[in-house]
């Protein structure tokens, strides 16, 4: 695992809370997103299809700071846009980090040698530095040449200043799983706390739909690269919980826990989580966890989530698994996740066949 000791006691100590108090649904990881500008236009994203008055506008100090008290997460996610587009970024960390929450500051880090001063080295800051493979396929991604070169870059300097660093890794179609099992060698050899991985989701916003990938090519996919870790001399770390990249292998009959990653952006709290753009916003975070229709989302009950096994809707799943089969966890940490015989089954459709719009579709009754 690539996450400190301090850091997964905390987390246990929450989750231990909240069981303990019987909350029926409450946030693993709180995602911040204080702007939806950015200085790249990736073929997977579509956060920058705003109008230009949207793309100016900006969360600031003490609407983000109160958004995450309200929240209450252990862990608050700040992707964007770029985060380090907005002015007020270090203000907003530091007192996130004053409150001791355990910030993942997301950036394709274009910026960041420019601006790491302005930040300091904690145990509760990680740079989460965006890669989806090496150098050819990373530039691919986000349709600019010479990226991922700075973003090495970027990831040293940030190292050898002593801040914590991960990689985000999202793959899409066409991965070939020798590269990214030789581009997760190089980015351990870089010294990275971690690797967060997940397979793209079909974004309706993004400019490109053809790079997403179904559930059966994405498990497919997992289970090669993983295959090839087994018996690598680098061990790959990832910051993610074991059952989470089992899930990805096709081996857990997972679904989505999706208010376990609740999200925050200029528009209020977004229902039911940041990658359906369309389903409307809260007022509250109370509002959101009490007036969600959340039996109408995730995979067989909403055609868009279908083909969804991002992290931000499954690692809480797998995280209530681990805590309620400890030892199983800890089988799959040791063996890792299994890449040989049947898959799972995929979830049963519990939605009508009719697709004219899936957010007033009624659920089947399932016995």
């Amino acid at each position: 695992m690539g996450i400190p000791l301090i850091q997964q006691f905390r987390i246990g100590g929450y989750l231990m809370k909240q069981r303990l108090m019987r909350r029926e649904r409450y946030p693993l990881a709180m995602m911040l997103e204080p702007l939806f500008q950015c200085n790249l236009a990736c073929a997977g994203c579509g956060k920058i299809d705003h109008p230009d008055e949207i793309l100016k506008k900006r969360i600031g100090v003490e609407e983000a700071l109160a958004a995450v008290d309200e929240c209450g997460a252990p862990v608050v996610s700040i992707p964007g846009g770029e985060p380090l587009l907005h002015t007020e970024m270090p203000e907003i960390v530091r007192g996130l980090v004053a409150r001791k929450k355990f910030v993942y500051l997301c950036t394709n880090a274009l910026l960041l040698e420019r601006k790491i001063d302005e930040y300091e080295p904690s145990v509760y800051l990680t740079f989460s530095v965006h890669l989806d493979g090496n150098r050819e396929r990373h530039d691919a991604s986000v349709c600019r040449e010479g990226v991922y070169d700075r973003a090495v870059k970027a990831i040293k300097l940030a190292l050898a200043k002593g801040f914590r660093v991960t990689i985000n890794c999202t793959l899409f179609t066409g991965e070939d799983p020798d590269e990214v099992a030789e581009f997760f060698d190089d980015v351990m050899e870089m010294g990275v706390e971690g690797i967060t991985i997940s397979p793209g989701y079909s974004y309706s916003r993004a400019p490109r739909q053809d790079v997403f990938m179904n559930r059966r090519e994405s498990k497919e996919l997992f289970r090669e690269i993983f295959k090839r870790g087994e018996d690598r001399k680098t061990k790959w770390a990832f910051n993610q919980s074991s059952l989470f990249l089992d899930f990805l292998a096709g081996n857990q009959d997972y679904q989505c826990t999706p208010w376990s990653n609740p999200t925050y952006s200029i528009f209020g709290w977004q229902k039911p989580c940041y990658l359906l753009a369309d389903e409307g916003y809260a007022e509250t975070f109370a509002e959101l966890m009490d007036e969600t229709s959340w039996e109408n989302y995730g995979a067989g009950r909403n055609p868009k989530c279908d083909n969804c096994m991002a992290h931000c809707g499954y690692e809480g799943t797998a995280v209530d698994d681990t805590f309620a089969n400890p030892l199983k966890a800890l089988r799959v940490s040791r063996k890792g996740p299994k890449t040989t015989g049947p898959m799972v089954e995929e979830p049963p459709i519990q939605y009508l066949d009719d697709h004219r719009d899936p957010k007033k579709l009624p659920i089947k009754q399932t016995g």
